[in-house]
């Protein structure tokens, strides 16, 4: 039987300062050319908390806003803010950046993160009333040390500094005087991916409605890599973040594949279930603190804010079949193989056409796709287009040249069968994933029948090879309980008893006529 998807949690982490002194965009540019117009003018596109939370695709992010009701939005959505927004959704949340620190902290178990003292007694309290983070964490807190102190490791022992407000409030020290692996920017980028997956998880878990103790295996499908000199990218961000979420039975790993990882590690979590080799899998992701303000020169230049200015995290908890929760229908998995070739046409073809095939489904039997819902305020000023309407285009096109599609009805494709963009510019997030959560509810809802998730990746990047990736799974309504009702061991026991009851009947009655 199909695994189902039992919840979701999403989140979003508001980090003003990080886009400032963290995104890459903005740390070459301060090696290349320090006092670039660039760097001078940023802070002064930089937003509020308030902003961040208001702005309508965070919403959606979120769940407080369907991806149909942004639709009905026009574009751009930047500077029109949603009335009466809430930090907490039906999905996750948008945590501010202080809490964030004090969460990071919690999460270091090597004594890397410093806060300041006053900081951390202002900032608990508040961290504390989240609803998803439980005494367990907040026992993890540290007092802090003093602001000079932290000074002092920042100017001469090559610490990582942390801001608040543009105020230095901490510092992640380097975890080996050496190994550039373990450099104190590297355990930044990596304790803040943990922190955020950290918080998807527990968002999750509260989403499905499930025990911790339940969670018997996580994958973390994120793009940061953790690991020493002798083994970088070793792993395990997925054990390190079940560890502070408190999933007590759960082991874990790691799985990487660029944008392409989120699709891949539903496939192997679905599979893992379905295969018996346990009963609850998460997947999980957390934010990356390089792609912060990726695209800020183009924002500024165009008067924008800089857009690009929260992590992001999710997970989606992945059970044995229950005969109510959507199924990952295994039998029709898309892949872009090593023969497939970059052209579109042929990778649309392999994540779409072919595995809707095997299932002797059209393009146009599923309801919606969910490929790349990268924002489009965010990739249209910086000259990348509308990317999720790029792929509906392509996805239409292939349709109408399979037979499947009147040629009239191809402008219509996207709205029909295709969702607006809302996740941030985080590489892996917005690859298909975003839509999961919806998704669920959709099908449980009776408002779709079946969903596609297209994750495509760019291992090109790794400089290891000039491939293309992907992998697409369907989302389907439960069959289950059919199916269980069909071959269950009672069900099989039931037919037995009551063939051998009629065929004692028959050699009686033969016995009888003699």
């Amino acid at each position: 039987m199909n695994s189902v998807i039992k919840g979701a949690g999403y989140v979003l982490v508001h980090t003003p300062d990080m886009v400032l002194h963290a995104g890459t965009t903005q740390t070459t540019e301060k090696i290349v050319n320090p006092d670039s117009e660039y760097l001078k003018e940023l802070p002064n596109h930089i937003r509020s908390y308030e902003d961040v939370v208001a702005y309508m695709p965070n919403q959606t992010y979120i769940g407080n806003m369907t991806p149909e009701e942004l639709a009905e939005h026009e574009q751009p959505w930047v500077g029109k803010n949603m009335e009466n927004a809430q930090r907490y959704g039906k999905f996750g949340e948008i945590m501010p950046q202080d809490e964030f620190l004090v969460l990071m902290q919690v999460c270091d178990v090597f004594e890397l993160v410093y806060l300041d003292k006053a900081f951390v007694s202002a900032t608990k309290d508040k961290l504390a009333a989240d609803p998803v983070i439980g005494e367990d964490i907040m026992a993890k807190v540290a007092e802090g040390i003093d602001g000079a102190e932290i000074k002092r490791l920042v100017d001469e022992e090559h610490a990582e500094p942390l801001y608040h407000m543009g105020n230095l409030v901490g510092c992640v020290k380097r975890a080996h005087d050496v190994d550039v692996n373990l450099s104190a920017h590297v355990m930044f980028e990596n304790i803040a991916c943990k922190a955020s997956s950290v918080l998807a998880l527990l968002h999750a878990v509260k989403a499905a409605g499930i025990d911790k103790a339940d969670v018997e295996y996580v994958i973390d499908c994120a793009e940061e890599a953790c690991g020493d000199m002798n083994q970088r990218g070793g792993g395990n961000f997925a054990k390190a973040a079940a560890e502070v979420a408190g999933l007590v039975n759960a082991s874990g790993s790691d799985l990487r594949g660029f944008c392409a990882a989120p699709a891949h590690a539903m496939i192997e979590a679905a599979s893992l279930v379905k295969a018996g080799s346990y009963k609850t899998v998460i997947v999980t992701a957390g934010g990356c603190t390089a792609k912060l303000g990726m695209n800020g020169k183009d924002h500024v230049k165009k008067g924008l804010p800089a857009i690009e200015d929260v992590l992001g995290g999710f997970a989606v908890v992945i059970s044995a079949n229950d005969g109510v929760n959507p199924e990952i229908n295994l039998d029709m998995l898309g892949r872009h193989c090593v023969g497939t070739g970059s052209a579109p046409q042929n990778v649309i073809g392999s994540l779409v056409a072919a595995p809707l095939a095997k299932g002797g489904l059209k393009i146009t039997d599923v309801d919606k796709f969910s490929p790349e819902m990268q924002n489009p305020d965010i990739t249209k000023p910086a000259g990348a287009g509308d990317v999720p309407l790029a792929n509906y285009k392509m996805i239409g096109a292939l349709a109408v040249k399979n037979g499947e599609l009147d040629k009239k009805e191809l402008a219509s494709f996207p709205a029909k069968h295709g969702l607006v963009g809302w996740a941030p510019t985080q590489g892996h997030i917005p690859s298909g994933a975003p839509y999961i959560g919806f998704a669920r509810e959709d099908i449980l809802a009776g408002k779709i029948n079946r969903a596609m998730i297209i994750g495509k990746g760019s291992l090109f990047l790794g400089r290891m090879t000039n491939l293309f990736d992907g992998v697409s799974f369907t989302i389907q309504p439960n069959s289950g309980a059919q199916a269980e009702e069909g071959v269950s061991e009672e069900k099989v026991k039931g037919l037995i008893a009551k063939a051998m009851k009629e065929f004692a009947e028959t050699l009686m009655a033969d016995a009888d006529a003699e």
